[in-house]
């Protein structure tokens, strides 16, 4: 998996059984940086008004490259080794509503990265490209971590939402003793995407660590006030978001609200955004649906941001009053950061069997869809 921050590859190495709903144990995981130059080229691909075809096409065919040396890289440091792949691959572009193309309402999703390499490369089939066939479907192509989310966190008498964390923010809303067409999921906007453009813009840095720069700042509840007027934020799910919403433009508009304020004011509100965002949206479309008090006891947090000790403390403030408990998925045996990776395998095991693993409660599509293509060694 590499995400919507673009700051690396993850692998995770997951044993797979079952027929009607598959059982995982993660074996091992391991993360990969981007080279400098990659990261750039990526970064400046996604959603881009203009870029060289040429220089597509090389990069999705280097970033199979790189795929599969993190792959060869996590089988040696395990000592095992793969019989399935499941590769999301980069995506530079996503639009899951249609819009007017050419005469025609298109909906397109791209991501990056030839699955043929990694198959050749490691001798073993390759599932990649998911998110097409849920469009083709009527859906908006993601959120499609949920289907692992209602596997891993369902239960019968615990109603849990499962807060990801990544470049995005996403939840999966699973009430208690939920059957899949029950369970809500939708992006709610930025995770650590604008946090980190903003921290690298203001002081160099690819994140802010631990949450400590926004820790000594104040938020500026005014910008934020502004911002979540937007309209993504007012929208109903199923929706979701990527760079088209919250990449370089949003960025730039925000700083400039920000004017002149101190710069750890900038982060504290960077993060505030992201916090204030979730909770506005399980206040919105998740509790505000089920017509019942305090149906939901715990949230569960996964990704990258689950690390900012700033951005958790705010999220618990906010989700104090509802008597929601935070938790986080290493409590489930599943470590934040190889969250998406497992996912992803999961996806791939279910598409080589022949099934679906969409959810349409999730992705709006119109009926279950098998996801993904297959490259063959």
């Amino acid at each position: 998996m590499s995400g919507t921050s673009a700051d690396g590859i993850n692998v995770a190495l997951v044993e797979i059984g079952g027929e009607q709903s598959p059982r995982t144990k993660l074996l091992g995981h391991a993360e990969y940086r981007y080279p400098p130059k990659v990261r750039a080229a990526v970064l400046a691909a996604m959603n881009a008004e203009h870029a060289r075809v040429a220089d597509l096409a090389r990069l999705s065919f280097l970033l199979g490259e790189l795929y599969a040396n993190a792959v060869e890289a996590t089988e040696r440091r395990f000592r095992l080794k793969a019989d399935l792949v499941g590769c999301h691959g980069q995506t530079l572009y996503h639009q899951g509503a249609p819009q007017m193309f050419l005469g025609r309402k298109i909906a397109a999703t791209w991501q990056s990265g030839e699955a043929a390499i990694l198959a050749a490369r490691l001798g073993v089939p390759v599932v990649s490209d998911f998110r097409p066939a849920d469009m083709a479907a009527g859906g908006k192509g993601a959120p499609l971590v949920p289907y692992l989310d209602y596997l891993l966190f369902r239960d019968p008498k615990i109603g849990r939402i499962v807060q990801n964390i990544g470049g995005i923010a996403n939840l999966t809303a699973i009430p208690a003793g939920a059957v899949a067409e029950h369970v809500v999921a939708f992006d709610t906007g930025p995770g650590n995407m604008v946090i980190d453009a903003v921290t690298a813009a203001l002081f160099g840095r690819p994140f802010d660590r631990g949450g400590k720069l926004a820790a000594s700042g104040t938020v500026l509840n005014s910008v934020l006030q502004q911002i979540l007027r937007s309209k993504f934020f007012r929208a109903k799910p199923p929706k979701t978001a990527g760079r088209e919403e919250f990449g370089r433009e949003f960025v730039r508009e925000f700083l400039r609200r920000c004017g002149r304020a101190r710069k750890q004011d900038v982060i504290a509100t960077a993060t505030a955004l992201t916090a204030r965002s979730i909770a506005d949206a399980v206040r919105r479309f998740v509790l505000s649906r089920s017509g019942r008090k305090h149906p939901f006891q715990e949230m569960i947090l996964s990704g990258g941001g689950a690390r900012n000790a700033t951005l958790v403390a705010m999220l618990s403030e906010q989700f104090a009053p509802f008597g929601l408990q935070l938790r986080f998925s290493d409590e489930f045996g599943l470590p934040s950061e190889a969250k998406e990776a497992v996912a992803f395998a999961v996806l791939a095991y279910e598409t080589w069997h022949h099934r679906p693993s969409n959810l349409p409660s999730a992705t709006g599509a119109k009926r279950p869809a098998v996801l993904g293509k297959i490259s063959y060694a």
